[in-house]
């Protein structure tokens, strides 16, 4: 346990970050889901690359690994 009053705050901040980042990537993870099955709709493939854009960009996934998401969704998509 931290005895340094910022350490204790790191702990706290850390944890709720944690919780939060948790939940995103579970969404981000159930949209993309959606977007793969078969029969998905353009909407819902839109969708599944907006979020995957804005995790991206709050940094929850690399860039990299969000521009191979939408490459794959896009592939589906027009195959």
């Amino acid at each position: 346990m931290p005895n340094i009053k910022s350490a204790k705050k790191r702990v706290i901040t850390s944890e709720a970050r944690y919780e939060a980042n948790k939940s995103a990537k579970s969404a981000l993870r159930t949209s993309i889901k959606k977007a793969r099955e078969d029969g998905a709709d353009a909407a819902t493939v839109k969708a599944a690359v907006v979020s995957v854009d804005k995790a991206a960009g709050k940094g929850l996934i690399h860039k990299n690994k969000a521009a191979r998401i939408k490459s794959q969704l896009a592939k589906k998509a027009n195959a």
